[in-house]
């Protein structure tokens, strides 16, 4: 596995870059992520990841490691493959990915070009936890949060409450508990309906 190259940057496009590693080139592709954090100096290192099949060895290119990590992390979710990773972290900031994933924002995911409602399900069931557990992430409890109270407001419509009075019960539940779970939240205002 090649881990990072280090070298003179002979040449760069939106998608890939050529990289002289002591009088070799290796021709690297790389997201528009990528691509916009990269300096304007001759001299370049990219973490990389290798991909072999039966028919090409293709290597990709990163600037951050976390970067590469998250596309390691995609290439796992069955359905997607390295081009649609790249097209992933070229269309969202990888923080946005994390982001998505960790809250469980299906639209977000599916909005990215190649990426269908199936794949887009299985990419968070798949990555949500791992995602939780692997980036420090305040904001996802937030959304976490926000879906556990659309995930409640909808058990309790189901049950046939009024869905305003639901709402502001569930609200008031939320403003003074943000970390209560899905069961918590039903639980309390089935006690407060």
């Amino acid at each position: 596995m090649i881990a990072h190259l280090q070298g003179k940057l002979v040449e760069k496009t939106p998608t890939e870059v050529i990289i002289d590693c002591g009088g070799v080139g290796y021709q690297v592709n790389i997201s528009l992520h990528t691509y916009s954090l990269i300096p304007d100096t001759e001299h370049l290192k990219l973490y990389t990841y290798l991909q072999i099949k039966e028919d090409a060895h293709t290597l990709f290119g990163f600037v951050e490691k976390s970067e590469r990590e998250l596309f390691k992390l995609l290439l796992s979710v069955s359905g997607i493959g390295a081009s649609i990773a790249r097209t992933m972290l070229s269309s969202l900031d990888p923080k946005q990915i994390i982001h998505a994933l960790g809250a469980g924002d299906i639209a977000t995911i599916q909005g990215i070009k190649g990426i269908g409602a199936k794949t887009a399900q299985r990419a968070i069931l798949d990555l949500k936890d791992k995602v939780l557990k692997v980036y420090d992430l305040d904001e996802v409890s937030i959304s976490q949060s926000n879906t556990n109270k659309e995930e409640a407001l909808s058990a309790l419509e189901v049950l046939g409450f009024n869905k305003k009075l639901a709402e502001k019960t569930v609200d008031k539940i939320v403003a003074s508990q943000p970390d209560a779970t899905v069961e918590s939240i039903i639980k309390q205002a089935l006690k407060n309906l």
